[in-house]
């Protein structure tokens, strides 16, 4: 009897998320999930062009970077179609994100300790054929955490009494402080941005947000004294070399401005139209990382203004429309979550762009959607699979104010 009611109740709950999956999907939300598609096909012909010659050199094939892609982009759809078959709740239970913050503590100390270096940041823990950046899944993290807690607490903060949300912030700067040791300015930074854009679209008063923010302050000062005291033999010096390099990159164009330097080259090549897919120069062997961190500047060179700006439009559409979707909800935790995941794609893309023109310093932040990486596609797909679950739930509460 008991075995009975298991297989019935097995099969409810199938029933279930499979009818809310299809439900999700009628009510596909294409202004995020069509520029995801188009974003995810243009980065797998980008990541083939751009990695070729680069896989070529180190040994591999040159459709080695296209496979490994191309199963990122398949897992992706598959993380997103997870997501539709959910309606949100399971990620916003404490117990789950009880369960994530231990996860990823202990993996970012791992990652101190043992994880693979490359170009002075310990950034991936290598798993078998694979390597996982922990900075990225903690992207998510402080999303989902900052959302959960300030929409269960949204009364007191917005009439300023007191609670424990100051403390459980404190918990995410060490956190964050974690993922700056590795050292890793650029993911610190997106992540502190993404946490102060969920803490002030949550209406919490002037006074606390100017108390966090001087916190916030704060704790950069600090990690700066301490990291500036870990690596005072000179292993840091990577990044400072990058500070150099954007204050006159010409200057060091033999050496350290090299990078910054062939980036220009290949804006310059380009043009408006560009030369042609494929037919990129720096590619060979002039412009280091063109299918992660510069693959930006080959798509400029190859595609031509034209193609960057497309890349661009698409990009912000989705961008927008998150912003958009915050705006509209009436449940709080939903807008935060919207506001949290518009703010990690703005400001990735602004990082990678600036460091690409000389806008700002080279900080090794990958482009969302174009460059290539398994971490960072699969955490941008949980958050795309995330704001689709909001924009069909109100499609839903609109449908229903209309028949009633």
């Amino acid at each position: 009897m008991i075995r009975k009611f298991a297989e019935y109740w097995h099969k409810w709950h199938i029933s279930e998320h499979w009818k809310r999956m299809k439900f999700n999907i009628n009510a596909m939300d294409y202004y995020i999930f069509v520029p995801f598609l188009l974003l995810s096909v243009i980065g797998i012909i980008m990541v083939y062009s751009a990695s070729s010659n680069v896989a070529t050199q180190i040994g591999g094939t040159p459709t080695g970077y296209l496979i490994k892609q191309s199963m990122f982009v398949v897992v992706s759809l598959v993380i997103i179609l997870i997501c539709l078959a959910g309606n949100n709740q399971f990620v916003r239970k404490a117990k789950f994100l009880g369960i994530f913050f231990v996860v990823l503590f202990i993996a970012l100390i791992l990652l101190k300790a043992f994880g693979h270096s490359v170009n002075g940041s310990a950034g991936w823990i290598p798993i078998g054929p694979l390597h996982v950046q922990p900075a990225e899944v903690a992207k998510v993290y402080i999303i989902l955490r900052m959302a959960q807690f300030l929409s269960s607490r949204e009364e007191g903060i917005i009439n300023g009494e007191k609670s424990r949300t100051h403390v459980q912030v404190f918990s995410i700067f060490v956190m964050l402080f974690l993922v700056f040791i590795q050292p890793d300015l650029g993911g610190t930074v997106i992540n502190l941005a993404i946490m102060f854009a969920i803490l002030f679209g949550s209406g919490v008063n002037w006074r606390g947000a100017t108390l966090l923010t001087s916190a916030g302050l704060l704790f950069g000062w600090i990690s700066l004294k301490i990291l500036s005291f870990v690596f005072k033999d000179g292993t840091s010096i990577y990044q400072i070399q990058r500070i150099t390099a954007y204050s006159n990159p010409f200057k060091y164009a033999n050496g350290i401005g090299q990078q910054l330097v062939n980036s220009y080259y290949a804006l310059s090549n380009g043009g408006i139209f560009g030369v042609g897919l494929g037919n990129s120069i720096q590619k060979t062997g002039y412009l280091p990382e063109p299918n992660t961190d510069f693959i930006m500047a080959i798509i400029a060179e190859e595609l031509g203004l034209i193609g960057v700006l497309f890349i661009l439009f698409l990009l912000l559409t989705i961008i927008v429309r998150a912003f958009q979707l915050g705006i509209r909800s009436n449940d709080t935790y939903d807008t935060l979550i919207c506001y949290g995941v518009g703010t990690y794609m703005l400001v990735q893309a602004y990082f990678n762009v600036g460091g690409v023109i000389g806008l700002l310093p080279i900080t090794g932040v990958t482009f969302p959607f174009i460059s290539y990486g398994g971490s960072s596609m699969l955490t941008l797909a949980l958050c795309i699979g995330m704001i689709l679950v909001i924009s069909a739930k109100q499609k839903t509460q609109k449908t229903r104010r209309i028949r009633y």
